[in-house]
């Protein structure tokens, strides 16, 4: 029978002393606290109070810990900036923390690097040092709460359980009815994150000015040479998007306070925007191209932005448009969503890359290099009409793996290859699969995930008027946050049936596991002393719990289930 979880040891009472002393759950309460009265100052419009409560969490003991575990735990964790620093011990980090503070702080200039974009030209990122990320990181803990109340109730991108499907919901919402708008512009922001006004930041955004400026002034240092930074907002920095968010809100308000709220709704007029991208809806192709486009261009003109003239257009929705990934056209006055064919091309591109790169590669392996590419595709896809693509796409990729098995063994025969490489499973044929040993000796099958067989499920749009910072909507934001969680990990049953049996909590420090947290499968009895790989021996713990369960002795054991059942409970949440 399943006990509660215990521990067998408890953080030092008063202050740590050390990286692995700090009590997580105690630091995610004082931060989040805080950051509710920041967000309730900003509803009642006291900006006062809300520029004293941001100095009090930035300078909150606690802040500075969740700032350096954010930056010591994300993609970025192993990319230095120009002074070639990493924070990768528990030393480095507890220094960090109590180095941390805005007196004396002067930020170093950023490290320029490209990355490829999907059109063939390349994205300049702005590579900070962990220092200045860190304080970042610190002062974004600040600003959120503000711009999760202030942002436009349609604005999806970099915003907490946001997604590109919430964005293709809204247009779902606004363009599938029969007297939807038939008009939508289509725009396009010139440089975005290169160009916004300085000044215009430093005048609007409600964060420390001295502080902003800095990290805006700092400079790009490129090919050895120290390069000044005039205008924009560097990407590769932490608060960067939500520094782009602050400029762009209002595009929706604004808009629809301009024309009158009457006027705007017998005009059909919605604006759904994700970060840099947008398109507002109408009734008419005049009315978008001279009332609405030249406002947003003077809205825009004001921050130092500007619309690509090459790429803003106004189309008819029978026509269709590209946004997101995604094409959306009316077929006989139905809205029907499809995968772009820009977005399958360059899908198809990277994974016949990945195939072409690996010629010489046992097959399991190619297997496990191509089943997150082709499983992500599928899933960012589920919600919309992509059984079609998915079909077509599983055939293209069997002709390159077909191709790449005959040119392995060009002197056997092709029943002979088929054999080798193929595999019948269930009711299907030709499945690209093997056979490999497990560590214990047995038997496992691994195979090419197929596309085909992703069910289409409708996504469950968020509520545009929600905010994770508003008490009042705690119980929406962990049912939302327990249902995409479980959305995420159907397809990694193990991990499903631990996150269910744990109620979504990390069983050491009792707070949620997310996506954005993410988690590390912990065994209770270690391998090494006999344990088993059974359920019964496994739990779910944070990254940063994990370690800190080592590194102080902990122990852990199963959660006990719930009352009623599990799955009762968790019903209830949905």
């Amino acid at each position: 029978m399943l006990v509660p979880s215990q521990l067998a040891g408890s953080a030092p009472s008063g202050v740590p002393q050390h990286w692995h002393d700090i009590d997580w759950c105690r630091v995610q309460q004082n931060v989040r606290a805080m950051q509710i009265r920041i967000a309730k100052a900003c509803r009642e419009g006291n900006w006062r109070r809300v520029k004293a409560l941001q100095r009090m969490l930035t300078r909150s003991r606690t802040a500075r810990y969740l700032a350096i575990r954010r930056v010591t735990e994300n993609q970025g964790k192993r990319t230095a900036g120009v002074d070639r620093v990493l924070w990768d011990t528990p030393d480095a980090k507890w220094k960090a923390a109590n180095g941390l503070k805005r007196h004396g702080y002067k930020p170093r200039p950023l490290r320029r690097v490209f990355i490829p974009k999907s059109n063939g030209k390349e994205r300049p990122l702005g590579i900070p040092t962990m220092t200045d990320r860190a304080m970042q990181a610190l002062y974004l803990l600040a600003l959120a709460p503000i711009a999760e109340t202030t942002g436009d109730p349609n604005s999806y991108g970099f915003r907490i359980e946001r997604s590109t499907a919430d964005a293709m919901g809204q247009l779902f919402v606004c363009l599938s009815k029969k007297a939807s708008a038939q008009w939508v512009l289509e725009a396009d922001i010139k440089g975005c994150f290169d160009h916004i006004n300085h000044d215009w930041l430093i005048e609007n955004v409600p964060t420390d000015k001295e502080i902003l400026r800095k990290w805006l002034k700092a400079g790009v240092i490129h090919k050895g040479q120290l390069q000044a930074t005039n205008a924009g907002t560097p990407q590769g920095g932490i608060i960067s998007p939500t520094l782009a968010n602050l400029v762009l809100d209002g595009l929706e308000s604004q808009l629809k306070q301009h024309l009158g709220v009457t006027k705007a709704k017998k005009l059909k007029i919605n604006v759904v925007r994700y970060a840099d991208d947008f398109v507002i809806t109408g009734s008419s192709k005049e009315m978008l191209e001279n009332e609405i486009k030249p406002w947003v261009e003077q809205f825009l003109a004001v921050r130092g932005l500007q619309l690509s003239l090459e790429k803003t257009h106004v189309v008819h929705i029978d026509e269709g448009f590209d946004f997101l990934g995604w094409n959306f056209r009316k077929y006989g006055g139905k809205l029907l969503i499809k995968p772009a064919k820009k977005n399958v091309k360059a899908f198809y591109r990277k994974v016949k890359e990945v195939i072409s790169t690996n010629k010489a590669v046992k097959q399991e392996e190619l297997i496990r290099l191509l089943n997150p590419i082709l499983r992500g595709w599928a899933l960012y896809h589920q919600p919309v009409v992509a059984k079609k693509a998915y079909s077509r796409m599983d055939h293209q990729i069997f002709q390159a793996l077909w191709r790449w098995a005959k040119r392995r063994h060009p002197n056997k025969s092709l029943d002979w290859v088929r054999e080798k490489y193929f595999q019948t499973y269930e009711s299907r044929s030709w499945v690209f699969a093997t056979t490999v040993i497990t560590e214990s000796g047995g038997k496992e099958a691994i195979r090419l995930y197929a596309l085909e067989a992703t069910p289409i499920e409708r996504h469950r749009k968020i509520s545009g008027d929600f905010n994770p910072f508003d008490p009042s909507m705690e119980e929406m934001g962990e049912a939302l946050r327990m249902s995409r969680m479980l959305g995420k990990l159907k397809y990694r049953k193990q991990i499903l049936h631990l996150f269910q049996s744990q109620k979504g909590l990390c069983v050491l420090c009792k707070s949620p596991i997310s996506r954005e947290t993410g988690w590390h499968d912990h065994h209770i009895i270690y391998r090494s002393q006999g344990g088993g790989d059974s359920l019964d021996n496994r739990v779910l713990l944070h990254p940063i719990c994990h370690q800190q369960l080592h590194a102080r002795g902990l122990t852990v054991y199963k959660p006990a289930p719930p009352r009623g059942g599990l799955r009762k409970d968790l019903s209830r949440m949905r």
